[in-house]
């Protein structure tokens, strides 16, 4: 490796051309990174300032038999610093030469002018075709910027193309300023400075020095990475044949960039599935390694199959799903953004893609999903049990009985886990605020169109209270309502019976009842099914509106399904209960002091961090397991000796209080050991107990 401080400027002079090979990801700065830039750039060059440090270009040459006297650079680290500033400097020479022509007398930026900043750092003038260009980027940058050097394109403002969108960012900071100011740019553009770094290609991993050098400038996402990682280790051809045939319709998919958290998320899912492990989100990069290397098929097929699911994602995660059925209902299961799902959908559809599972049972499944997000919504069930629900959900389908697998591992959730059935369900709607909860358009569109073949777009409508918002009610409406009105008007104002759909709003407005249901516009010259009880309607108070509201939960209840098995079949994938042959008496210290009571507050802390957890007595210690052990306890006469079962650089321990046993012969699952002997302890010991077991269901 070579290092060399040097100004931007001479860099950029030299006769060569700098390659982003198509393993990095394409340009990506945003307009605060452009911002940055500008003012660092205009601060430079209006002051005193000698220079202005910018970061390094890493690159290594492409090969020593090149065809031509170019050298072909294949920049590892710097594409977005350098396309940046390349940007700029052809905005720069656009913005004088713009000026110049409509001008009597030219102005002058000393020391250059639009030729000399095109020719001496945007392009090699003694090249043709793709030589003539200094920087050279991914496939789906490269035109861009080209047409931009030629000053042949023109920029639409509805332009979504990053390159494009930062040209214009300096265009049209350039064309405010004054000729003095122009000049500025240019000082500042002179005073930049980089390390220039070349590699040995015989002596230097650029691999190595990549993921070394991703902590400065705008941090690569775990799926630019991971592309990195797939392909810089190929050779020239198989680059170019993976990239071309895997890799470029992949991002493309993922509309180069504007949905790059997704893509991410897509590879955090896919290793889900493919490990049974859900890595943390900022580990997805050395999970898929860690998979690469444990797996007995070629990087090619890898690559492949990443592909194949990534079409599966792109389909239901945003929006690209041909099959009418299919496609609707991914829509409504987008609605609440049931992400913790999606590795369960993503698997759903391997099967389906493969025959395992028809149109028909793919869309049943899909929307049991639904029914299942909405309804915990509606009954005020916590959410944050539902990624454990998912992450184990697959490991009960039995893929020869696909649908009704699936209905009983619904059915058979408890607790905080639990499928709402019918009568909660409608208990709940009639009493919840419909009105303030989020994606609050869903559940209307769903219910005036369930059935419908011709769809209402709910968006049309506004929503209305037929008992007004207005907390001043007239004098009519509290007559209406009865003495009690303020307590009906505080109880019922948001909830399902009081809200329905109107394009007549503002008409309506605090009107009373009979004037809004009998006006041009009113509930009973309506269209919708949702204004039907209100068309018939005598009055409106308490009673009329927890008529509606169970009119309403009678037909939701249909919208968003719970699955139905006869007991006889339910009974079959209910797990048997297994009796262990030991019990707490075969632990003789567990039952003495003070070894007794410290295991039995430990025991009802674990016990509480999950529902479904369950204790099992072994013959040397007692299992905690969901799926299988998350902690082992061992009894001791001093206290008592925790196995957690994960790996020991998994484990966050600030107090450094565990113990690496993965060459030590112990009892109980897991690499890591910890002991506690007094109740202060076991708040600590709780929380790395919590990671285990978080490790487990995937969070």
């Amino acid at each position: 490796m070579k290092a060399t401080e040097t100004r931007l400027f001479k860099f950029l002079q030299k006769s060569a051309q700098f390659i982003i090979p198509i393993y990095q990801r394409q340009y990506s700065w945003n307009s605060a990174q452009c911002e940055q830039l500008w003012n660092d750039i205009y601060r430079a060059g209006s002051s005193e300032l000698e220079g202005h440090f910018i970061g390094s270009v890493v690159y290594v040459e492409r090969s020593l038999y090149s065809h031509s006297d170019v050298p072909e650079l294949l920049v590892i680290d710097g594409q977005q610093r350098l396309t940046s500033n390349s940007l700029l400097i052809a905005a720069l020479s656009h913005e004088i030469d713009r000026r110049n022509q409509n001008a009597e007398q030219k102005i002058v930026i000393e020391g250059t002018n639009p030729k000399k900043l095109k020719n001496y750092y945007l392009c090699n003038v003694e090249e043709d075709g793709e030589l003539y260009y200094k920087l050279v980027l991914t496939k789906s940058d490269n035109e861009a910027l080209h047409q931009i050097v030629d000053g042949k394109t023109e920029i639409k403002e509805e332009s979504r193309h990053r390159v494009e969108l930062n040209y214009r960012f300096f265009a049209n900071k350039l064309a405010n300023l004054s000729q003095e100011e122009l000049g500025f740019i240019y000082k500042g553009l002179q005073k930049l400075i980089i390390v220039d770094i070349a590699l040995d290609k015989d002596k230097d991993d650029p691999q190595l020095i990549f993921e070394s050098l991703n902590s400065t400038g705008l941090a690569l996402s775990q799926a630019d990475l991971i592309r990195n990682y797939v392909l810089m280790k190929q050779d020239i051809k198989e680059q170019n044949r993976l990239y071309k045939d895997y890799w470029f319709p992949m991002e493309r998919n993922f509309g180069h960039g504007e949905h790059s958290s997704q893509f991410n998320a897509f590879m955090r899912d896919f290793l889900t599935i493919k490990t049974g492990n859900t890595p943390r989100q900022d580990a997805v990069y050395e999970g898929f390694k860690s998979y690469v290397a444990q797996s007995v098929e070629s990087i090619q097929d890898i690559v492949a199959d990443v592909y194949r699911y990534s079409s599966y994602y792109v389909a239901f995660a945003l929006g690209t799903e041909e099959e009418p059925a299919l496609k609707q209902a991914f829509k409504d299961l987008n609605a609440y953004k049931v992400d913790v799902a999606y590795p369960l959908v993503l698997e759903m559809y391997n099967d389906y893609d493969h025959k395992v599972l028809s149109l028909d049972e793919f869309v049943e499944c899909v929307r049991y999903i639904e029914s299942y997000a909405f309804r915990r919504l509606v009954c005020l069930i916590p959410t944050n049990s539902m990624n454990k629900t998912f992450a184990r959900f697959s490991k009960d389908l039995k893929k020869d009985r696909y649908v009704e697998s699936f209905k009983a591992a619904f059915l058979l959730l408890t607790g905080n886990r639990r499928m709402p059935l019918d009568e909660e369900f409608k208990r709940c709607l009639q009493t919840k605020d419909m009105y303030n909860m989020r994606s609050k358009a869903y559940w209307l569109r769903r219910l005036e169109n369930y059935k419908r073949k011709e769809t209402v777009q709910v968006s049309n409508y506004t929503i209305e209270h037929v008992m007004p918002q207005n907390p001043e009610l007239s004098q009519t409406w509290q007559a209406e309502l009865g003495a009690n009105w303020q307590e009906v008007h505080e109880t019922y104002l948001h909830t399902l019976g009081n809200l329905t759909l109107t394009g007549y709003n503002s008409e309506l407005s605090d009107k009373p009842f009979q004037e809004k249901q009998s006006m041009e516009g009113g509930f009973a010259d309506s269209p919708l099914r949702l204004n039907k009880f209100l068309a018939k309607c005598s009055t409106w108070n308490e009673a009329a509106i927890l008529d509606r509201a169970k009119e309403l939960s009678e037909t939701m209840v249909k919208v968003w399904p719970c699955p139905v098995l006869d007991d006889e079949i339910l009974a079959t994938y209910r797990q048997p209960e297994v009796k262990s042959a030991y019990s707490l008496e075969d632990h003789p210290y567990l039952n003495k002091e003070p070894v007794k009571s410290l295991y039995q507050k430990l025991r009802t802390q674990v016990l509480e961090l999950d529902e479904d957890v369950k204790e099992e007595f072994l013959k040397k210690y007692v299992a905690f397991k969901l799926d299988t052990n998350f902690v082992d306890v061992v009894p001791q006469a001093s206290g008592l000796r925790l196995s957690l079962n994960m790996k020991f650089d998994q484990v966050i321990d600030p107090h450094r209080r565990c113990r690496d046993i993965s060459n030590v012969g112990r009892w109980g699952n897991g690499e890591v050991e910890i002991k506690m002997s007094e109740v202060s302890e076991l708040d600590y010991v709780i929380e790395l107990v919590q990671q285990a077991l978080d490790l487990q269901v995937g969070e």
